[in-house]
């Protein structure tokens, strides 16, 4: 059912969560006062806000953010996306310092900049319309599966003789022992089984770890080898672990999933030279939970097109696999609107790890879970007897306890504002703990 409630104003820690970088958002909250700024404005359900910024130019940066996408446009020659002077006009809009303007009054360039916008979205979606299958890239596929076969019984000998020749040789291995395997299998272009023999190098001194991650991979070999007979949600499982891609189009024209979605957790890294960002959401009437990954080189911006704590009805379609959470936004029906507390959080820890246990037999690949779980509090590390610093926990009202990611910077944040009073929490849990995203105390959004 389509949304007719004006979304509210968004809150500074969502605007400064668009951030691409910690210089940026800094930069943006020096703007987000009316002093640098003039000719502001705000039009529209969702509004278009616009506004001009004196910065370090003769010329006033012309800034426009339209709140409906997000989307962002500055005259100023930065690349990143969005711009501190865009950061900024949010930060002023969310104050309530942009006044409501008629539909008229909006500048000659902003009303060109959105009207480029919905023209581009037009040619991208007849672009979806005419591509065909033609027979180059039927054999284009033919002489990759050739190559991956190859790869894959190449493979299948190295994990045997990891095993044969003992895992204390393994440990002992540089890393260049692990990434000649793997380079071989990006020639076989198998590039989701390279990533994972990569990483094999970070768990080589944990025998334990390196045994189970290496039976993981011969898994793989063998559902792949086997692949005919499996379920075809298994098997697109399988080939996706494998690397084989699956187009957009192809997605996007898979049945799509209508709900209302929570944009619950955003993380930016580093992944193999590029910069990804993964946004989770959650489906308030579904319970279906879903992974956005956008990918930019190294010196582009990202796309904040997701806010952190904001709710849009909208259809989102999966990508192919048994359980597979990554998925794409195919339409959005209403704009976007902030939320109290997420919809749909476990009641207990226990119920968190149940969900979790589902997904592992559905897919036993599964790298991290998005957990989110209410009535829970943040509970500093005690020091061990040795002095060693343990790990952070959350515990719940049952006394259950999950730990969190050691790795991850120390949560003061999260935990000042929680008070010492129950809060819902919104993470990504592995197998190193559980690496906190986002948290709401008493209907407010917190970010670590």
């Amino acid at each position: 059912m389509r949304q007719e409630t004006a979304p509210a104003r968004w809150s500074a820690d969502q605007v400064l969560a668009l951030a691409p970088d910690p210089a940026a958002a800094r930069a943006g909250q020096a703007l987000g006062t009316p002093r640098p700024w003039r000719d502001t404005g705000q039009s529209g359900d969702p509004p278009l806000i616009w506004g001009s910024c004196r910065g370090t130019s003769r010329v006033p940066y012309d800034v426009c953010v339209d709140v409906g996408g997000p989307a962002y446009r500055c005259s100023c020659p930065s690349y990143k996306n969005p711009c501190k002077h865009a950061l900024g006009l949010l930060l002023l809009w969310t104050a309530g310092h942009v006044a409501e303007q008629a539909e008229p009054a909006v500048p000659e360039w902003a009303r060109q900049w959105r009207q480029e916008r919905e023209a581009r979205r037009e040619r991208a979606a007849g672009r979806a319309a005419r591509r065909s299958d033609s027979e180059a890239a039927a054999r284009t596929r033919q002489r990759r599966a050739a190559r991956v076969e190859a790869g894959i019984d190449e493979l299948d000998r190295w994990l045997n003789d990891q095993v044969h020749q003992g895992l204390a040789g393994a440990a002992r291995a540089g890393y260049q022992h692990w990434d000649a395997m793997a380079a071989r299998l990006v020639d076989a272009q198998a590039p989701g089984l390279a990533s994972s023999v990569r990483r094999l190098a970070g768990v080589a001194s944990a025998p334990d770890r390196l045994l189970t991650e290496l039976s993981l991979l011969r898994l793989v070999v063998t559902g792949y080898r086997r692949r005919d007979s499996l379920p075809d949600d298994l098997a697109a499982t399988v080939r996706s672990r494998v690397g084989f891609p699956t187009s957009t189009e192809d997605v996007l024209a898979g049945a799509p999933v209508t709900d209302e979605w929570s944009v619950v957790g955003i993380r930016d890294e580093m992944e193999e030279r590029f910069n990804l960002r993964r946004a989770w959401l959650h489906g308030t009437a579904t319970g279906r939970d879903a992974l956005i990954l956008t990918f930019a080189p190294p010196g582009t911006a990202l796309p904040g097109d997701l806010v952190l704590g904001t709710q849009f009805e909208g259809d989102v379609c999966f990508y192919p696999g048994r359980g597979n959470l990554r998925a794409l936004v195919k339409c959005r029906h209403s704009p976007p609107k902030t939320f109290p507390d997420p919809p749909g959080a476990a009641p207990t820890i226990q119920e968190a790890l149940h969900r979790y246990a589902e997904a592992v037999a559905a897919d036993p690949w599964l790298e991290r879970w998005p957990m989110l779980v209410t009535g829970v509090t943040v509970v500093p590390a005690p020091l061990a007897e040795s002095g060693e610093a343990q790990p952070w926990h959350i515990l719940d009202s049952a006394g259950d306890a999950l730990p969190l990611n050691r790795w991850a910077p120390a949560p003061w944040r999260l935990l000042a504002a929680a008070g010492g009073g129950p809060v819902t929490l919104f993470g990504e849990w592995g197998t190193e703990g559980l690496r906190p995203l986002a948290m709401w105390a008493d209907g407010r959004l917190v970010r670590p």
